[in-house]
């Protein structure tokens, strides 16, 4: 069995690892610079001790939303006066309820305070507390601001605590990948959070492949990855999603490929047999946190790709006779038997298209719109993923959430 000595000591492609995460955010972000001049514009009223407006930010996976927001935040709080400028960054997929957001914040001004054990109102007048007495502008940043349970509450408690306020604001920036989740929202809520919109467009492959260029000379030895590997991970990106998120992923997993086969270049094989791998991380991930519906729809899909006995397959020419494209019609009633299986409230045919464009946005799915050869038209479906692997992956997360309900009842 080998030592830590031994494994830290092997020869590796890596030169630094860190610059290689989706977290890492560089001094310059390539392809960004007008979305983050709008967001600087956006925020500068804090420097002139006046509130900034609210503003929502929206687009696909990896298209650099959350790092431009917190390159900017980082380039406030360093010309912050006197401390009046205060920030704080929230993944809701942790803190996913009005009341842990309000806890984080608390916790984030206020260091020295134990907030365990404090009821909300106690944690809110705190919170409140220190923005008035300091006069605080503090800037929230909701990351994924869709998986927070109870929205609505918390976005009229944050922007209603400005009437409240004498002295210093609260001022909410939500970053979101759904563009159809807004649409849920109480009407006040939207009109308060979407003061200032945004959206961020997926990176072109010429886009990527810079980036990806960038971070490879950062990241691996010199001359390790080759031109063409660095080509192709642009090219599968941006085919498949545009997301630069994933091409990062590539080209860890080409690294970590190359190490365990103590290999001193990456070239195209080490790509292609990253993919496969990062393929089955991204879809995993992407799919247990979709929300119940959404889920469904996808199992749904993946049960009648997987179905060959049902007459749900169009088998006559272009996209629609294709054979992997499934119907829209067919599926949404394939999704309200799912929906009855799960002892779940099916949703209407609005939210069912709504799900349908969200799904599409993730790369879960590919619709395309029917020629003149159909019955009207419809919009035709194809899963992106294996059938096999969705199926399993949305029945073992609705396995955990009803052994979680049976827990607590």
């Amino acid at each position: 069995m080998p030592t830590f000595s031994e494994i830290l000591n092997k020869p590796s492609v890596f030169l630094d690892r860190n610059v290689l995460s989706p977290h890492y955010i560089p001094e310059t972000l390539p392809f960004r610079e007008k979305e983050i001049e709008r967001i600087m514009n956006g925020l500068s009223p804090a420097l002139r001790n006046e509130r900034p407006r609210n503003m929502f930010i929206y687009g696909k996976t990896g298209t650099g939303k959350t790092c431009s927001v917190k390159h900017v935040i980082g380039k406030l709080v360093e010309h912050k006066d006197k401390g009046t400028v205060a920030s704080c960054y929230i993944n809701c997929r942790m803190y996913n309820s009005r009341y842990r957001v309000v806890q984080k914040i608390t916790k984030e001004i206020l260091p020295a305070l134990d907030s365990m054990g404090f009821g909300f109102a106690m944690l809110y007048e705190k919170m409140m507390g220190e923005i008035r007495g300091g006069g605080k502008r503090l800037i929230v940043v909701l990351d994924e601001v869709d998986m927070v349970k109870d929205l609505d509450d918390l976005l009229y408690t944050l922007t209603r605590a400005n009437d409240e306020l004498e002295r210093g604001s609260i001022c909410v920036i939500g970053i979101s990948n759904r563009l159809s989740f807004k649409e849920q929202l109480d009407p006040r809520s939207r009109s308060s959070l979407c003061e200032n919109e945004m959206v961020f467009p997926p990176y072109t492959a010429t886009q990527l492949q810079a980036i990806i260029s960038q971070r490879a000379k950062m990241g691996f030895k010199p001359h390790v990855v080759e031109d063409s590997a660095v080509n192709l991970a642009a090219a599968i990106c941006a085919s498949e999603t545009g997301d630069a998120r994933y091409a990062l992923k590539l080209l860890v997993k080409s690294g970590e490929i190359a190490d365990e086969h103590s290999l001193k270049r990456i070239t195209d094989k080490e790509v292609e047999d990253a993919r496969r791998s990062v393929d089955t991380d991204v879809a995993f991930e992407a799919i247990s946190t979709l929300p119940d519906h959404q889920q469904l729809v996808l199992l749904s899909i993946a049960e009648l790709a997987l179905d060959k006995g049902k007459n749900t397959r169009l088998t006559t020419g272009t996209p629609e006779e294709d054979d992997s494209f499934l119907i829209s019609g067919e599926v949404y009633e394939e999704y309200c038997k799912t929906a009855r299986k799960f002892r779940k409230p099916r949703r209407s045919a609005r939210w069912y298209r709504e799900y349908l464009n969200d799904l599409e946005m993730l790369g879960l799915i590919t619709t395309v719109e029917s020629g003149q050869g159909m019955r009207g038209r419809t919009r035709l479906i194809r899963i992106g993923y294996p059938a096999t692997d969705v199926k399993k992956i949305v029945e073992k997360n609705f396995l955990i959430i009803e052994s979680s309900d049976h827990r607590g009842a």
